[in-house]
């Protein structure tokens, strides 16, 4: 039976449900295939941390802008970007292939799963150079892609908490970064940071080799005019834009520049899209997670619970239901 948000929001519910299809295509160009075979959980447990994380589609979407920012901090992995990517032209394809390869590694049975890794690790194979201070960059060095899975898993996580409406239980962020690094170290990562004691530590740690730089500004300044195919493109981007950079911790804001009327708009975003954020999940009910909960057997709905907690200890214990 329909709920009141459901009936309040419908004629919402389609134009979101067509916004989100159109400018982020759920199946991935149609080359994974999320309903067999059945009973694969792929990579992840389905009763974990990272399997509810990733379903939230507004959190999710503003937590991968602030990590697209964080990221143009780090030289020598903006030195890959700005040689070896057409992220000017088609920055929109750019985040279609994150979101595709982020879904596909979550929810994707475990074949599917693994050949989306073995595929990017290919394309790292062919990005390296030198940077503008001369020091050389190699997308498979281990630290890279440790700061690229620390920036997004940070963001989407941040994202999660600002926008889903449901309270992380005890141990669920641990468990979220325990979970997401076997992605990052399938790709090469080492030294992940386990837990959110672990990812404030790296942050302090790797903080003095950030900088920002003209290639900062330039990448920034591209971010900030991407039309998304959909109505209200503008609108959309500057919503989600600036609801990501209300993610962003203090010491980024500050090397980012951040003007007092960027953090107003920030402000201003984050409680329009914590508004909103109710709405896309009513709308969203056939993605790709909703497809992996019926591989598997499971409703869909269960995703917006947390009913178990497994600590880093091993220890298990029951969380009430959000």
């Amino acid at each position: 039976m329909p709920t009141p948000l459901h009936l309040v929001t419908r004629p919402a519910q389609a134009a979101i449900r067509r916004w989100v299809v159109e400018a982020f295509p759920r199946h991935g160009g149609g080359v994974v295939d999320y309903d067999a075979p059945l009973g694969d959980p792929g990579l992840f447990d389905p009763d974990g941390a990272t399997w509810r994380i990733h379903a939230d589609f507004p959190g999710m979407l503003a937590g991968g802008l602030a990590a697209l920012m964080l990221q143009t901090l780090h030289p020598l992995a903006l030195a890959g970007v700005w040689d070896h990517s057409n992220f000017r032209e088609d920055l929109v394809g750019r985040l279609r292939r994150t979101t595709t390869f982020v879904g596909g590694t979550t929810y994707a049975p475990r074949a599917a799963a693994e050949a989306l890794i073995e595929r990017v690790r290919h394309i790292h194979d062919h990005v390296h150079g030198v940077a503008e201070d001369g020091r050389p960059y190699d997308a498979n060095d281990p630290a890279l892609l440790t700061w690229v899975h620390v920036t997004e898993a940070y963001s989407f996580l941040q994202g999660y908490r600002r926008y889903s409406h449901i309270a992380l239980p005890d141990g669920a962020a641990d468990r979220y970064y325990d979970e997401s690094r076997r992605v990052a170290e399938a790709l090469g990562a080492r030294d992940v940071p386990r837990s959110e004691v672990e990812v404030a530590a790296y942050f302090r740690q790797v903080r003095p080799t950030l900088a920002w730089t003209e290639r900062t500004r330039v990448v920034l300044d591209v971010l900030g005019k991407v039309r998304l195919p959909v109505p209200a493109a503008g609108l959309s981007r500057d919503v989600f834009l600036h609801a990501g950079a209300a993610l962003l911790p203090e010491w980024a804001q500050r090397m980012l520049r951040r003007t007092p009327v960027q953090r107003a708009q920030a402000r201003m975003a984050a409680h329009a899209l914590w508004a909103v954020a109710p709405v896309f999940r009513a709308a969203l009910t056939e993605g790709i997670a909703a497809h992996a909960c019926r591989r598997l057997g499971r409703d869909p709905r269960s995703l917006h619970r947390w009913n178990v907690v497994v600590r880093r200890s091993g220890q298990t214990t029951r969380a009430s239901p959000s």
